[in-house]
């Protein structure tokens, strides 16, 4: 039996119960991906984060859903920094080499800011069919980066939506092969926050994804050039709710959260070898 410790960690959160929670998986050498992916749905969580060093200072991170690995993740990066602060002792600057690029991690009092790749809507000029059925409500605007943004007039409709995620689930997306992963946002009705959204993802294994970093590569240059404002608080206005401390430079966006650990825990895996995995694409 090989023994891994793992560590539960709510993150975008101040407090246990809140943000969005991920399992992170300090490793030595990659694990085959199927053990991998079977951690992840036996997790059962958004995401599942495993890391190997990569150098002085770096890790290299990889992003498991219940069904998928995927090839973005903010939340779990936030919580493998915080787990790698906190609990292993890293100090200084963190970046890890993912499949989206170098992501650096910085520590500013208690919380961790990432840097992340900004991508920027355009207007949807065919949105999917269906969307508004799915969502239970019209929205005003339907915006695309790497997800359909859907433009609401009040942060309480958006609050109040009940989406059929079985419809979204076996909605087309735009580009062949996509997850069909669809937001909902509007302008704030409450004062400590400036924008509210909500993240959809059925195809991925998670209906409603209670913070997504993602999603505010997406937002943060939306938002900021309808609100003419660089820097923004975002709240994601899930059950268990989560809220980020962005900005957006040039075509990057820096988000600022918290995190907070849950559990720290291991497993026992019946892996007879490590084999080196290959670089994402």
């Amino acid at each position: 039996m090989m023994r891994l410790s793992t560590y539960t960690v709510d993150a975008f959160a101040e407090r246990p119960f809140a943000g969005n929670p991920a399992v992170v998986v300090p490793l030595e050498s990659w694990l085959p991906d199927e053990v991998m992916q079977a951690m992840a749905a036996e997790h059962n969580l958004s995401e599942t984060a495993f890391f190997v060093p990569d150098g002085a200072g770096q890790w290299h991170l990889r992003w498991f859903t219940p069904r998928f690995e995927v090839n973005l993740c903010g939340h779990a990066t936030l919580a493998t920094a915080f787990v790698l602060a906190t609990e292993l002792g890293a100090t200084g600057p963190l970046r890890f080499r993912t499949a989206s690029g170098i992501l650096g991690v910085e520590r500013e009092d208690n919380r961790f800011v990432l840097d992340f790749p900004a991508m920027v809507p355009v207007l949807a000029t065919r949105p999917p069919p269906g969307l508004a059925a799915a969502l239970g409500a019209v929205p005003r605007e339907v915006w695309k980066a790497r997800d359909w943004i859907c433009l609401f007039d009040s942060a309480e409709t958006v609050r109040a939506l009940t989406p059929d995620h079985g419809r979204i689930a076996t909605m087309p997306d735009s580009v062949p092969g996509g997850q069909a992963r669809v937001m909902a946002t509007a302008v704030s009705d409450d004062l400590r926050y400036d924008v509210v959204s909500r993240y959809f993802s059925a195809r991925m294994g998670v209906n409603e994804d209670p913070v997504t970093g993602s999603a505010h590569t997406q937002l943060v240059p939306f938002w900021s050039a309808r609100l003419k404002r660089q820097s923004l608080v975002c709240h994601q206005a899930s059950a268990r709710g989560g809220t980020l401390w962005c900005r957006l430079e040039g075509d990057r966006v820096r988000m600022g959260g918290h995190a907070v650990l849950y559990a720290r825990g291991e497993v026992f895996l019946p892996v007879p070898r490590l084999i080196d995995a290959p670089i994402p694409a």
